[in-house]
């Protein structure tokens, strides 16, 4: 199975924190192992990822980019690929399936401020969810979604603290011992 990692771009500590925080979140959920922060870097937010990946289970890692091109450069160069989610790109659903079947190891690049075109050149892939302008935590949650076929419903994250049950109804979480 295919190693998925993501980098997120130019981070702006007093404008991005919520909006960087669900990228994490989503990259995780969604079955990416780990997260490039680039731009300003944000200890509190990075820290605040790491401890709920500890509590709600799993090997998922955030380590802070100074530079993001040479992220790419190294990823390619490791033989990964990069998808490039902008709304300029090829549809989403009709890449999707081209990723999934090259097998390689993919770095997905979501934006923060403007995007250079250094990124788009570098890209395996330039992808759209849509074409229209919205959020990078819904483009990166529908592509995964696609990339993994519907499979992230079925992760299981190892050693959790906090393991949620599904349930119509209620609240249902089961608390495993800490101390693992």
């Amino acid at each position: 199975m295919m190693n998925v990692n993501v980098l997120r771009l130019d981070h702006r500590l007093k404008r991005d924190t919520r909006i960087t925080t669900h990228v994490c979140l989503t990259a995780r959920a969604f079955g990416a192992s780990k997260i490039y922060l680039a731009g300003e870097k944000d200890t509190k937010l990075m820290e605040n990822v790491k401890d709920t990946a500890s509590r709600f289970g799993g090997n998922f890692e955030i380590e802070y980019a100074e530079g993001y091109m040479s992220i790419i450069k190294k990823w390619k160069a490791d033989g990964g690929k990069v998808v490039h989610l902008t709304m300029y790109g090829s549809q989403a659903h009709e890449v999707a399936p081209e990723v999934r079947e090259d097998g390689s190891d993919i770095l997905i690049v979501v934006g923060g401020s403007k995007v250079p075109g250094s990124v788009y050149k570098a890209a395996d892939w330039n992808v759209s969810v849509t074409t229209q302008p919205h959020s990078e935590v819904s483009s990166l949650a529908v592509f995964q979604h696609l990339l993994m076929d519907g499979k992230e419903f079925d992760l299981e994250f190892e050693n959790p603290v906090l393991e949620v049950i599904p349930t119509a109804h209620g609240k249902n979480v089961n608390i495993h011992n800490e101390n693992r």
